[in-house]
């Protein structure tokens, strides 16, 4: 997968969205590049357990989806539809669904070791926290565990009694 060679360089104006097969992105970025099309999958780094045993591996950041770059594909995507492992482009009518070389360009720089790494959290477990919004609003409660997608395990005291609660990260504040 190549990620720093640009083509084009200063002509891009966008990344064409790609549908893949089921877990055939690799394939898909495979015979994209053997068609000379500037291809890019964001990958993350996820934890699997199988047989007690954990292992991080790679994943793509938006499953089903890759990126190609608009300028090397622009008059020739027809082409794309029958790249093995691609299913469908994301088209509005007949135009290609462009993705904004920016938001590219930002997840290309938050890469470490081939993975896009997650900004960082402003919390930690332990720290005390109030609630906002929502039922629970003003209690406060102590961070128990973290989550991916930015959902926290909460502990409070609810009716005499400590409860856990899982709730999005956008619901609570610093104390």
């Amino acid at each position: 997968m190549r990620t720093e060679y640009s083509p084009y360089p200063g002509k891009s104006s966008g990344w064409a969205v790609l549908n893949t097969h089921p877990h055939r992105e690799h394939i898909a970025l495979t015979h994209l590049e053997r068609q000379d099309f500037f291809a890019y999958c964001p990958m993350i780094r996820r934890r699997r357990s199988h047989a007690r045993r954990v292992t991080d591996v790679l994943r793509p950041m938006f499953p089903g989806y890759v990126f190609v770059q608009s300028t090397s594909c622009a008059e020739r995507w027809r082409p794309l539809t029958s790249t093995i492992g691609i299913r469908s482009v994301v088209r509005c009518g007949v135009e290609l669904s462009l993705l904004d070389d920016a938001f590219v360009q930002c997840l290309k720089a938050r890469e470490l070791d081939g993975a896009v790494s997650r900004p960082e959290c402003h919390y930690q477990v332990g720290q005390h926290v109030r609630l906002a919004g929502g039922p629970f609003d003003g209690i406060v409660a102590t961070i128990v565990d973290m989550h991916e997608r930015d959902r926290l395990t909460v502990l409070m005291d609810l009716l005499n009694r400590p409860v856990k609660v899982r709730v999005d990260e956008a619901q609570v504040m610093a104390v």
